[in-house]
């Protein structure tokens, strides 16, 4: 196994990035919590206020020799709407922004390589509002918030939100779908 990389993604509700990338092929490892803002340790309560500017965000661990990070970017772009500032559907705040936040100086060339493209290729009308900075301050959410979909797959928001985005990950991407 090559070495293992990471990448912080935020596009809205952790929950729903959660439940997509624990099914890709070549994702180890996927842990929700908080980013970019400026308490150290927040809490769920305290991200939710919009006091901390912490996004919600995941934690991505993955293989380079079995998913490359574009690839990665490319299921990110796909199951949310990075042009949407501040939100994502009825989840309104600023830690619901898109975010990739960069753990080195390569992960922040293709992210914005890849922005470039979307935006040329003209995929939405509206522009990407993506912003793309290192990673700092992150804290992992509760335990509670870990594998919330996979723990309570027919909960309201879990049934009608999160499930949508996995079926579009899984009808979009069937080549990517960790088997087994």
């Amino acid at each position: 196994m090559s070495e293992v990389q990471e990448i912080t993604l935020a596009g809205g509700c952790f929950w729903c990035l959660e439940a997509v990338y624990d099914r890709v092929e070549g994702v180890l490892d996927v842990e929700s919590g908080y980013s970019n803002g400026s308490w150290h340790s927040p809490s769920y309560e305290q991200v939710c206020s919009g006091d901390t500017g912490h996004a919600e965000v995941v934690r991505v661990r993955f293989d380079p020799a079995r998913i490359s990070l574009r690839e990665i970017l490319e299921i990110f772009f796909v199951i949310h709407d990075p042009t949407t500032l501040n939100r994502q559907g009825h989840d309104v705040g600023t830690q619901y922004r898109s975010g990739i936040y960069v753990h080195d100086a390569d992960q922040e060339r293709v992210a914005r390589a890849m922005i470039a493209e979307l935006t040329s290729a003209g995929v939405w009308k509206d522009p990407i509002v993506t912003e793309v900075a290192p990673v700092n301050n992150y804290w992992p959410a509760e335990p509670y918030h870990q594998d919330y979909f996979l723990n309570h797959p027919n909960q309201g928001y879990c049934a009608h939100v999160v499930a949508p985005k996995v079926e579009k990950f899984r009808q979009t991407f069937a080549d990517k779908v960790r088997r087994g």
